[in-house]
């Protein structure tokens, strides 16, 4: 993600953070997005749980279908910080 492109996510991450809390409440899930964050050019959305399958699939899903990202560069992965 180049920089113009994070800066214009970023001005809007809260309203995502908004979005993907309310896909993830229509699957019945009791995750919940915290807030997103760009580093090394990497979107990371942490989450208040560690998320399973079908709830990586959910935002893996929505992050897709966003005008600000490349979809076809979209990949999911899990990092358990403590």
């Amino acid at each position: 993600m180049n920089l113009d492109n994070a800066n214009k996510f970023m001005n809007n991450s809260s309203s995502y953070v908004t979005d993907i809390n309310k896909a993830l409440k229509n699957i019945k899930s009791d995750i919940m997005a915290n807030f997103i964050c760009i580093k090394n050019r990497e979107v990371i959305i942490t989450t208040n749980k560690i998320a399973e399958a079908l709830n990586l699939q959910t935002i893996e899903k929505y992050v897709k279908n966003m005008n600000d990202i490349e979809a076809n560069k979209v990949t999911t992965s899990v990092q358990i910080i403590f």
